[in-house]
């Protein structure tokens, strides 16, 4: 296995990717975003790719919602949690608070530690980057630009980076949810606890519009964990629904559900059924009886027995 990864080394989505059976003695390859570590599994030069999808505190990560959304087919077969903290490190020869003038990390990594920031270093600019071991290996460049970055303790860990304060995010006990993708093939059989990702393109605005996707879930009992609307790039107004479900397209449900958005949205893409990574099954909603795999086949078995009824 060949798997690529939202890089460099010493990221958040490298330790998601460590979580996966086998893939610490795996061949790892670290992409410069995630429309690159995509696109390596799309043309092959990878298995599989680990990106981010989700924090608990910013919500989706927009570049995979819309890289996943868009181009060749993907398919998500398993998601993968891991709990977020921040430290900041700073270059040779900054060992102060008061010597920090430019912060260098990702975007949801500050989002996550602004507050911290305008407590501890207020005159401090924010300079964006890829990702945040980018940010932070930037400091050990002769060139580099920037006093300090916000990364994973992982990277301080890896590379001889000073370490001015650890724990600076502002939510104790955020988590990022990242899911690893490839090329569609066979789905991983239900488990149980499972969650479905679909994308939903808006064939139509019209008053309801969204109501008609939402009933297509409700009236058979399906939860959604996330719903999360992106801009289709076609023009103002034009949008598509990203959305996970709890469920497998294996049960009744869930199949059910899908159809009835087919015949709404025929463009949609499914994007898998894998197994959840709950962190608790006390989080797991429960089914009603009428939703059951038994109650929808029982429904299905009923009607045929009156269409056989004909004259």
């Amino acid at each position: 296995m060949i798997y690529t990864y939202l890089g460099p080394s010493g990221t958040f989505t490298e330790s998601a990717l460590l979580q996966v059976p086998g893939a610490a003695d795996a061949r790892r390859v670290p992409a410069a975003s995630v429309n690159a570590a995509l696109e390596n599994v799309r043309s092959g030069a990878a298995d599989a790719a680990m990106v981010p999808i989700e924090n608990s505190v910013e919500g989706g990560v927009s570049a995979t919602l819309d890289a996943i959304a868009t181009g060749g087919s993907l398919q998500i077969v398993g998601e993968y949690l891991v709990p977020i903290t921040f430290v900041l490190v700073a270059r040779p020869g900054v060992d102060t608070l008061e010597s920090v003038r430019t912060v260098a990390t990702h975007g949801h990594a500050w989002a996550q530690c602004r507050g911290w920031a305008e407590a501890n270093i207020p005159a401090a600019e924010f300079v964006p980057a890829s990702s945040t071991a980018a940010g932070a290996l930037a400091l050990l460049e002769p060139d580099n630009a920037y006093d300090a970055a916000i990364c994973s303790p992982l990277v301080a860990e890896r590379h001889p980076l000073t370490v001015l304060r650890a724990g600076i995010e502002d939510n104790a006990g955020a988590v990022t949810r990242f899911v690893l993708v490839r090329r569609p093939g066979q789905l991983p059989p239900s488990s149980g606890s499972d969650k479905t990702t679909v994308v939903i393109p808006l064939p139509e605005d019209h008053p309801g519009a969204l109501m008609g996707i939402l009933e297509q879930f409700a009236a058979r009992g399906v939860n959604l964990s996330r719903i999360e609307s992106r801009p289709t790039g076609q023009g103002l107004g034009s949008y598509f629904f990203s959305v996970d479900a709890d469920g497998h397209i294996d049960e009744a449900r869930m199949a059910d559900a899908l159809a009835g958005l087919h015949r709404i949205s025929p463009d949609i893409r499914f994007l898998g059924s894998y197994p959840s990574a709950r962190i608790s099954d006390a989080s797991r909603p429960s089914v009603a009886r009428h939703n059951t795999d038994e109650a929808f086949a029982a429904a299905a078995a009923w009607v045929r027995r009156l269409r056989s009824h004909r004259a």
